[in-house]
């Protein structure tokens, strides 16, 4: 109790010394209207670009963040009516007549490509804003930013861009409505930054001053985009996106009929403000959106999958964001999940400068045939920005059966809510870096509940995030009887400790081949709500990344299990084998992982772990992956996980007897992306998950007919995977089109 109250006066000292001035707020753009007309062409030969500032003068953050970039960087803005503009030549240090891309698909890595991003923060808050860019081939990228550096790039909006390569050079030059963009009218202030990467130099660059342990995103460092007039406020700003749907499905497995899908939807985008939006949809449908990548399973909790779904990503860390990675009161994946989405409104963005809010109303389809009934998913959240970038958040989350019936509507309950308080702390320079959070569930007492109490939740972490030392601290409290139906908290009755120290060492070697290296060391603990330790993981690790962007890191851990229920640690899908609750169980194990550098065609990853297991068994994983790419065009992956478990000690579900077992799993995937052009993509997944004992074939066709509108053709199949009999297959023809009214 004692560290918890040193930490949190820490935590609070932090707080009140948090307002200072902006960092980079000498580093400043001055844009003005443009002069003529802009065509989007990348060739820069309009004369209105001429009458623009220039700039450029980037800062180097990799390797070193004290000089200047090598390769140079000139870009301008300009805006009419309609648009922001924006143009950029990106010169190559080293001019090999060639570029260094994935492929034209959307939403690339960063990492992997020769690129640039424009980083745009339209509220000047330091916390919020928007990424557009491109690679070296033309693709386009874009996301969104949340809490000064989280990016979710499947964020999908209208823009246009065009890039030409001319061998030592590559020129963009792109289009962003302004009715695609959110931002407080009269503003003539925002946040900007460029953040550009040259694979061939290993060099990482942007236009304000970033330091290198930051992500080149951070919103802390952004510069000024000044406008000599406020820019305009888009007039009319509703959209409408109506889709239809056809396709077949048949169950193989339960030999019933094919049958045969005719959909239409609509979602509609209605700008309420300029930095207020209104989302509204009937009858969603999301089979567009790719299938998840299938895991090997061996651990006692659920498994947590990204949400990917559009509606549900505008200002999506105003839900999905409030807690911790593992204490998620809301969790989007959450709703539609095995009952359709009937229709649904969320209402999000910004009342002011300062204050956030994210109003949601989702509604399922009746199912009564499958004992479920009609569920209205309700969530209300408020952010307040206090000191200079952090801020305070509320959440009031409700889960109300509508046609409750506790005779028909068995292990479902009348309703489920959720009271949350969160503090997060972002320190002007981004150098601490924190959460607080308070939870308070609401439940019926049933016959399968019958208790209360206990059902809250307290969770603490503090960063420190040093050019050399990053420090964290974090704990957790669950009570044993919180309830989150619409979120994602996987483990429930434990008090958790994670305190996690690294040292991060710079050669002074200008000639030296390493970036950054230095030692870790982390011990995870938990206890039950009796006091009793339940588990720990100590781990230590060395990691070495180099200035060509390939990484090794070595690790060794000693990890403790008191089991709290009975498990199947051979398989946690099957009962077959189990060992028992409160049985005790600890072993040491070792590995590393690797990932060679993005510069080549060929690109491969490699992961080893090699140790003991529970039950005094022994487990051996190695996860690989290889990649090869014809570039632009064509990019090839394929994968694999073995996990090789033996002489386990487990009762048999049956019999109870004890006995020695063994499993070995194997996951292989592959994938394989043909960009034909930077408008019309065809995606082709193939799984196969031992463990699950299933085969997966998901191959996609995409067709950019128009900017953010589409047609999708999908094939689905799922096979037994001996025989490679027909579990089920679907094929799905959509079609989507984004209206501006």
């Amino acid at each position: 109790m004692k560290k918890t109250l040193l930490l949190l006066s820490i935590f609070f000292i932090n707080i009140i010394s948090s307002q200072a001035q902006k960092i980079n707020e000498s580093t400043q753009y001055h844009i003005k209207p443009a002069t003529g007309k802009i065509h989007i062409d990348g060739n820069l030969e309009d004369p209105a670009w001429q009458d623009t500032q220039l700039g450029g003068d980037f800062w180097m953050i990799t390797p070193t963040d004290t000089a200047k970039a090598k390769g140079k960087t000139d870009f301008r803005f300009t805006y009419d009516e309609h648009f922001l503009y924006v143009a950029a030549i990106c010169h190559e240090s080293i001019k090999d007549k060639s570029y260094i891309v994935e492929s034209l698909k959307r939403d690339f890595n960063f990492g992997n490509n020769d690129n640039l991003w424009l980083i745009l923060e339209p509220f000047n808050d330091l916390t919020n804003g928007f990424v557009f860019g491109t690679n070296a081939a033309g693709a386009q990228f874009d996301g969104i930013i949340s809490e000064g550096t989280n990016l979710n790039a499947n964020w999908d909006n209208k823009w246009y861009s065009a890039t030409k390569y001319m061998g030592d050079y590559w020129v963009l030059e792109a289009a962003i409505p302004f009715k695609t963009l959110r931002y407080k009218a009269g503003e003539t202030r925002w946040g900007m930054n460029f953040s550009r990467l040259d694979l061939k130099s290993n060099e990482k660059s942007s236009w304000a001053r970033i330091p290198k342990q930051f992500f080149s995103i951070t919103l802390a460092y952004t510069g000024s985009l000044v406008w000599d007039t406020p820019p305009p406020t888009p007039k009319n700003n509703f959209s409408i996106i109506p889709y239809a749907l056809t396709g077949v499905n048949k169950d193989y497995a339960k030999g019933t009929d094919a049958s045969i899908r005719k959909d239409v939807g609509v979602d509609a985008k209605i700008a309420v403000s300029s930095a207020l939006n209104l989302d509204l949809t009937v009858n969603p449908d999301f089979s567009q959106v790719d299938v998840d990548q299938q895991v090997t399973n061996l651990d006692r909790f659920e498994l947590f999958f990204p949400e990917r779904r559009q509606f549900f990503l505008e200002n999506s860390d105003l839900f999905n964001n409030f807690g911790f990675k593992n204490i998620r009161p809301f969790f989007s994946r959450r709703i539609g999940l095995g009952s359709p989405i009937q229709f649904g409104a969320r209402l999000s963005g910004k009342i002011n400068n300062n204050l956030r809010i994210g109003l949601m109303d989702m509604q399922t389809d009746p199912n009564s045939g499958l004992g479920k009934p009609t569920q209205n998913f309700s969530t209300l959240v408020l952010q307040q920005k206090i000191f200079s970038r952090s801020n305070i958040g509320l959440m009031f989350l409700n889960k109300e059966a509508l046609n409750f019936d506790e005779n028909k509507n068995v292990g479902y309950s009348k309703y489920n809510r959720n009271l949350g308080f969160e503090y997060n702390l972002a320190s002007p320079s981004n150098l601490w870096t924190g959460k607080l959070l308070l939870l308070k569930s609401f439940t019926p007492k049933t016959v399968s509940n019958p208790t209360t109490g206990d059902d809250f939740v307290q969770a603490l972490n503090l960063m420190h995030n040093g050019t050399h030392w990053v420090l964290q601290w974090q704990h957790e409290y669950v009570g044993k009887n919180y309830n989150a139906e619409v979120g994602y908290v996987p483990r429930l009755g434990y008090f958790k400790i994670d305190p996690a120290i690294t040292h991060l060492l710079y050669p002074k070697s200008p000639n030296s081949k390493v970036f950054v290296h230095g030692p870790s060391v982390e011990s995870v603990n938990y206890w039950n709500t009796k006091s009793e330790r339940t588990d720990y993981t100590n781990i230590f690790a060395y990691a070495i990344q180099m200035k060509n962007r390939s990484a090794l890191t070595l690790w060794t851990a000693k990890d403790y299990v008191k089991l709290q229920f009975k498990f199947n640690p051979l398989n946690p899908y099957t009962s077959e084998y189990y060992v028992a609750n409160q049985s005790e169980h600890s072993w040491n194990s070792a590995g590393f992982d690797y990932v060679s550098t993005s510069k080549r065609l060929l690109t491969y990853t490699l992961s080893t772990r090699v140790g003991g297991y529970y039950g005094d068994g022994t487990r051996v994983g190695i996860t690989g992956l290889v990649g090869y790419r014809f570039q632009p065009y064509v990019s090839f992956s394929v994968g694999a996980d073995y996990n090789d478990i033996r002489n386990v000690s487990v009762a048999n579900s049956a019999s109870d007897v004890i006995s020695k077992q063994s499993e070995k799993f194997f996951l292989i995937r592959s994938k394989v992306d043909i960009t034909f052009t930077n408008n019309l993509y065809w995606t082709t997944y193939f799984q196969y998950n031992e463990q699950q004992k299933n085969v997966n074939l998901n191959t996609r066709i995409q067709w950019r007919y128009k900017p953010a509108s589409d047609i999708f053709l999908v094939y689905t199949d799922n096979y037994v995977p001996n025989s490679f009999g027909i579990k089920d297959r679907a094929i799905v023809l959509k079609m989507t089109y984004w209206w501006n009214v």
